[in-house]
């Protein structure tokens, strides 16, 4: 089958997201990295298409030479989808730009800076009909996706409690170093990562999971949120409870300034009949505990997971995947849509996630603003 032809926005030298993202289109087999606008500097880029092999002529210098260069192609040769992974002030306009020139978009977290811009993607994707997929990463582990299986079977009984945690502690040495070191971190300026850091980069990842796994919309959050120094105007730790449907209620933990953590993202589902938990950093696993008989253990690449959670991993049980192999998959989700196939909801976040995730985000600085209220998302 000829691979879908991919194109960059950012991602050059050095950045761990871009490279992320290139292995995943990689190891899901379905694309080719056809060119892009890697860095603000031209040089830059032209250094990571080099080590790429990309063709120099298709290095380009923003996403409107991208543009307005790709579509003078044959159709044949055109790039196809582009992903856009730019610092987060960047991503509606580039996104918008390129679904406004006809290309499938793969977008990092979060979507957009305002809840106003998410939305007005979303139209625009509908409009379009063309494939948006929103890089929420975790949903593409198998754990995970079986997790949404067991729920949405009903095994649980009726949910009781949800929690959700991601502890980080790779913000300390930035904020207590010098100030140079604080005003070289993109995250930390509200002009480039929005409303908020700590919840706009990891917190909303919580958010995204517990939705995702238990098919549920959080309708209320109120948050405590904390720049944990002075000298520092978003956020670096906080904590949000949640308001469901009926009396369900849940938290979510989100900090960057636990000192040892480094990825520690896990969530929990209480059931009247029995939970769920799982733990990025060992995410092979996942427990299910129960009062009335002994817990039982889902590991990936077993014929009892479900159809999403097999189709999700890449190697035979007891070899180890990790988070390239989770972006593959929502790679791979994205390669079906974009073609016209058949695929399971929930292989890939669209558009839509990225709008209750500005919601998410927004609400709760909204709440911490207004002296830690609800707020509805």
């Amino acid at each position: 089958m000829e691979k879908i032809r991919l194109g960059m926005i950012g991602g050059g030298p050095g950045a761990f997201i871009g490279d992320a993202h290139r292995r995943a289109a990689r190891i899901c087999n379905d694309y080719e990295l056809a060119g892009g606008a890697f860095s603000t500097e031209i040089e830059k880029s032209r250094e990571l298409a080099e080590k790429e092999g990309i063709d120099m002529a298709r290095c380009y210098k923003n996403t409107d030479a991208l543009i307005e260069s790709e579509k003078k192609l044959p159709p044949g040769r055109r790039m196809q989808a582009v992903s856009v992974v730019t610092p987060n002030a960047l991503h509606f306009t580039q996104a918008r730009a390129l679904l406004e020139a006809g290309f499938h978009v793969v977008c990092e977290k979060p979507m957009t800076m305002t809840v106003g811009e998410a939305v007005e993607l979303a139209k625009l994707v509908a409009a379009t009909n063309l494939t948006f997929a929103l890089a929420h990463t975790y949903t593409g582990y198998p754990m995970v996706r079986q997790m949404r299986s067991i729920i949405a079977g009903g095994a649980l009984g009726t949910i009781q409690r949800i929690d959700a945690q991601y502890y980080q502690g790779w913000i300390n040495s930035v904020i207590n170093g010098s100030d140079s070191r604080i005003a070289g971190v993109w995250r930390l300026n509200p002009a480039h990562a929005g409303a908020s850091c700590c919840m706009a980069d990891i917190g909303v990842h919580a958010f995204n999971l517990i939705e995702y796994a238990t098919g549920l919309e959080v309708s209320e959050a109120l948050a405590d949120l904390s720049p944990v120094k002075d000298g520092i105007s978003l956020d670096l730790d906080g904590t949000v409870l949640l308001r469901f449907a009926g009396n369900l209620k849940g938290v979510i933990r989100a900090s960057q300034v636990c000192g040892g953590e480094e990825n520690n993202l896990s969530i929990a589902v209480y059931g009247s009949k029995a939970s769920l938990k799982w733990s990025q950093e060992n995410p092979n696993l996942l427990h299910m505990p129960s009062d009335t008989g002994p817990a039982t253990v889902y590991r990936p690449a077993h014929s009892y997971n479900s159809q999403l959670a097999e189709q999700s991993h890449t190697m035979p049980c007891g070899h180890p995947e990790g988070i390239y192999e989770a972006l593959a998959n929502i790679y791979k989700g994205a390669a079906k849509s974009i073609r016209g196939e058949e695929y399971i909801r929930g292989e890939f976040p669209t558009v839509l996630d990225g709008v209750r995730g500005m919601k998410f985000i927004h609400a709760a600085v909204a709440s911490n603003k207004a002296g830690n209220i609800w707020v509805k998302v």
